[in-house]
């Protein structure tokens, strides 16, 4: 069997298809992964064993950019819709099944349906799947109108997508003789969409009305020994405490390092300070921090006292299978969910928006550090599935 596996995102959204690449070929299955031509993403795939077929624009620069305008979107939405016929479509050929996730595939069933061959969504949080439980996720400190019902919600939601995607992809296959789609994003769906996240994490039946296939998370095996400044670090003192917020520009947080350095501090622990798409950096020389880049993050949890970070749902499940305690500090769409499922655990504390303070950051950590936080973080941890990417590559074998 030949699988290629799509995504447009950022590291979260790429890394779990990653994991699932070489669970298929350790099954004896032949997999591409389509992604950004990020360098970041070309390393992920040669950690899977697999090509790596560049498509899209760099997502880090889209990301960091300097002044982003909310009509950006309408700028790249039919750029990427043009990139899966494009550049997937070749890809997909002689492929007996496409898996397609991240941002908004809009193009990639399109492709599947022209060459006749299966076509998987998946997802790897159920937060933004229609649902008459929940309004559609979006940014912290913009909650939905209070006379808004969920059924108009979702219909804005979309009218949203067809209006970023709609245009674009009806001309596509009109091109390709294929009928117009009149809603892009149950289109893109499915009826039943696969869940890559671990069932203890992310349960999903009050979220979703979507009949939903949950694998467990796909996570890639990380055997990268730690740098050794990092290892000399971690072996001179007590475990310190991470923070960083993966790809998370932090625009609206300009002060985070320094405000999470001193927080830290207060608490009477060291701190390591991972640069990130933000470009964290040493506030001061004092030798109780350490700033690092990207490292084994699955070694590295296991070695620390807290992970402060922005909530993603890879850094939130690589913290939980190491046992450490979170301090989620939300910033868009999915975050602030799994925030508040650390909290509901008992295994970290969930901060209360994107923009912390030395004293908000400060009860945080108090809350994370907390000897039964600790205790609470370990005994789930064992419960934490790891073997999502060779169940969901099994059920691609079989034909699920």
């Amino acid at each position: 069997m030949r699988v290629l596996l799509m995504g447009y995102g950022s590291r979260g959204d790429v890394e779990p298809l990653a994991g699932l690449a070489r669970a298929l070929r350790e099954l004896g299955a032949e997999a591409l992964l389509c992604a950004p031509p990020d360098e970041e993403y070309a390393e992920l795939a040669a950690r899977a064993g697999v090509p790596h077929v560049p498509f899209g624009p760099s997502v880090r620069a889209l990301v960091t950019r300097p002044n982003p305008s909310p009509e950006d979107a309408f700028k790249l939405a039919p750029e990427l819709v043009a990139a899966h016929f494009d550049t997937v479509a070749p890809a997909a050929e002689g492929c007996d099944v496409l898996v397609a996730s991240g941002l908004m595939p809009a193009g990639a069933r399109s492709v599947t349906e022209k060459l006749g061959i299966r076509y998987v969504l998946a997802c790897f949080h159920p937060f933004g799947l229609p649902s008459s439980h929940r309004p559609p996720a979006g940014r912290p400190g913009r909650p939905a109108p209070p006379d808004a019902d969920l059924r108009t919600l979702w219909k804005v939601d979309a009218e949203r997508v067809n209006a970023l995607y709609g245009e674009a992809l009806n001309t596509h296959r009109a091109a390709l003789g294929l009928p117009p789609v009149d809603n892009v994003r149950d289109h893109v769906l499915t009826g039943r969409p696969w869940l890559a996240a671990d069932p203890v994490l992310a349960p999903w039946r009050d979220t979703t009305d979507l009949d939903l296939l949950q694998t467990g998370a796909w996570i890639l095996p990380d055997e990268r020994p730690l740098p050794a400044g990092l290892a000399a670090f971690l072996a001179t003192g007590e475990p310190p405490v991470y923070v960083g917020f993966g790809s998370m520009a932090m625009r609206g947080a300009p002060d985070v390092a320094r405000v999470a350095v001193e927080a830290v501090r207060a608490q009477g622990r060291r701190v390591l300070v991972g640069r990130g798409w933000a470009d964290l950096a040493l506030v001061d020389g004092e030798d109780d921090c350490f700033a690092i880049g990207e490292v084994n993050q699955q070694a590295l949890f296991r070695r620390v006292a807290a992970v402060v970070h922005h909530g993603g749902a890879g850094t939130t499940t690589t913290a939980a299978v190491a046992g450490a305690p979170q301090a989620v500090v939300p910033q868009i769409v999915d975050q602030p969910h799994w925030a508040a499922r650390v909290a509901e655990l008992g295994i970290g504390a969930a901060h209360d928006g994107p923009t912390p303070t030395f004293e908000s950051l400060s009860a945080a950590l108090a809350t994370a550090l907390a000897p039964e936080t600790r205790a609470r973080a370990a005994a789930v941890a064992g419960t934490v599935r790891t073997d999502g990417a060779t169940t969901a590559a099994r059920l691609l074998l079989d034909g699920a």
